[in-house]
């Protein structure tokens, strides 16, 4: 049935102009689209090989290059004054308007990772989403991450990253930045927010503002793994909370539950994971849940 998935590369522009680059995988029979968001570094062709099993369980999906990455990096990354809620505000309610405008009259759904969760709560369309898949999405303070990373982190935020900005003008891939290049502004923020546990939430109501985090009530499933560093059972639940009007549960699966040896942050997404990419997939597809029976299953950490 790969024969028979259609890929075609698109251009639209956010709502300040900026155009962006993105990807739809076109299943002949589509009961369902999914906007697949992408973490921080990440380009869109690294969620590919999934937007193609989705697309073979009958989706829609596209996949988009934030500003300022792949295919939407425009010309000056050093001066584009793009900042990590941009992502969101701007580029997020962007691709789904496109997702809904290439699935006309489908359910739209939403698949995020890492980073790509976060924002969900600055999307002004949040609220066409009928159901959100989170798949490593932790908040990104380094103290609720695994002890062996910290070191790693710190050496990031206060070492790699002022030196790139001093030498580059951005976060260029080097030293240990194995992720698309950055924006200045975008890495001071996300700094900022990862020295603390409240992560972005102090912002809420002066940076962030207008915001629709209260707002969002499609239930969200989360998918963690024990050998995330980064998302961890902590800083998911800590990320959740900013979501209060949403049903929610925390699924744990073990690198051995999956046949495989590891998963880490971004091994979810890889290929070879498809026994996890089912579980995405009969999420998303499933039945809209009441939200009285999805909250008597909520915080469940499913470990077996």
């Amino acid at each position: 049935m790969t024969e028979d998935i259609t890929q075609t590369t698109i251009r639209f522009a956010a709502t300040d102009g900026w155009e962006l680059e993105a990807d739809i995988h076109t299943s002949p029979s589509p009961k369902i689209a999914v906007l697949i968001s992408a973490g921080t570094g990440f380009p869109r062709q690294f969620y590919t090989g999934l937007a193609m099993y989705l697309a073979r369980q009958g989706a829609v999906v596209l996949t988009y290059d934030y500003r300022g990455i792949g295919g939407s990096n425009g010309k000056d990354l050093a001066g584009s004054g793009i900042d990590y809620p941009d992502w969101g505000r701007l580029d997020a309610p962007a691709a789904l308007n496109a997702l809904e405008e290439a699935a006309p009259g489908l359910p739209l759904t939403h698949l995020c990772h890492s980073v790509g969760g976060h924002f969900v709560g600055l999307m002004p369309n949040q609220s066409k989403i009928t159901r959100h898949a989170f798949v490593s999405v932790g908040t990104g303070f380094f103290g609720g991450h695994h002890l062996r990373n910290i070191p790693s982190e710190l050496y990031f935020w206060w070492v790699l990253g002022p030196y790139l900005l001093l030498r580059y003008g951005y976060i260029k891939p080097a030293g240990g930045w194995r992720g698309e290049a950055l924006p200045p502004k975008l890495f001071k923020t996300w700094c900022r927010w990862s020295q603390r546990r409240s992560y972005f939430q102090p912002d809420l109501a002066t940076k962030l503002a207008p915001h629709h985090y209260d707002e969002v009530k499609a239930p969200i499933r989360s998918w963690i793994f024990p050998d995330d560093p980064i998302a961890t059972p902590s800083t998911a639940s800590d990320l959740l909370k900013c979501y209060p009007a949403a049903p929610h549960e925390v699924i744990i699966r073990k690198p051995s539950q999956v046949g495989v040896t590891r998963i880490g942050h971004e091994g979810a997404l890889r290929k070879g994971r498809d026994a996890l990419w089912a579980e995405f997939s009969d999420w998303l597809m499933g039945a809209p849940s009441t939200a009285t029976d999805f909250h008597r299953h909520s915080n469940q950490q499913d470990q077996t």
